[in-house]
């Protein structure tokens, strides 16, 4: 009888004993997966690494485009050589210099006008740099252009520094004054700010000395009194304008 029973006995225990070596016991990933932090951090994580690898691309890509203006008639007039050892000479830049060094001061007389505030240069001194930011409230931001003004802080008319067609006009931002954007061949373009009008409107076509607007002031730029923004783009990049305007 007794052992009838002790077998009965570990004949139902036998099941419970199964059952207790079915069962596994949750793994390390999943119980590190089931803590509420894992899942946003590995979304920061992510998003870092993604952020770093785009700032990688962009300052690789910046560098490769970045070009110094004083070097481009250089390279319209030094001889490339290509695949065969032949001398040649790269159609685009020899189009784009001749674009450029045609550029004229837009202004009527550039006797009459001084650089208030320079181009801020990537490479420059500390000196020029230190004059090249501008400073709106608690911010300062590197100058991309030129800024030319009368010793008089006299107005005077702004003229097209080169042949184009007049790609942007805006009337009165508050913080830049009225802009005009004009587009040259060969991917150039130029742009004038802290205007007090404009005498031109989009689709216009221009020759280069025809009068676009009068010099004014900008809230951005309030201490250089009565002058006119100079902005150059050659292929969409920032170009110094003292670098490409002729001398005085």
């Amino acid at each position: 009888m007794n052992d009838q029973n002790k077998s009965n006995q570990n004949h139902g225990e036998t099941p419970k004993k199964s059952q207790g070596e079915l069962v596994s016991q949750p793994s390390a990933w999943k119980k590190l997966l089931s803590k509420r932090w894992v899942y946003p951090a590995a979304y920061v994580a992510a998003a870092a690494i993604i952020l770093t690898l785009v700032w990688v691309y962009q300052d690789a890509s910046q560098r490769n485009l970045a070009q110094d203006p004083a070097k481009v008639s250089e390279n319209a007039t030094a001889p490339a050589t290509n695949e065969a050892g032949k001398d040649a000479k790269d159609p685009k830049a020899v189009e784009v210099t001749a674009t450029v060094v045609d550029m004229a001061w837009p202004v009527a007389d550039a006797k009459d006008v001084k650089v208030v505030k320079p181009f801020f240069e990537k490479d420059g001194t500390a000196e020029n740099n230190q004059a090249a930011m501008v400073q709106y409230n608690d911010m300062f931001i590197p100058n991309i252009g030129v800024d030319l003004g009368r010793e008089d802080d006299k107005t005077f008319e702004v003229k097209a520094a080169l042949e184009g067609k007049v790609s942007r006009v805006e009337l009165n931002p508050p913080l830049t004054g009225t802009i005009i954007e004009i587009t040259h061949d060969n991917d150039v373009k130029t742009v004038y700010q802290a205007l007090s009008d404009a005498k031109v409107k989009v689709g216009d076509t221009v020759k280069q000395g025809d009068t676009i607007g009068t010099a004014g002031r900008s809230e951005i730029e309030k201490d250089l009194g009565n002058h006119v923004h100079f902005e150059v783009y050659e292929k969409g990049e920032p170009v110094n304008p003292e670098e490409l305007l002729p001398k005085k």
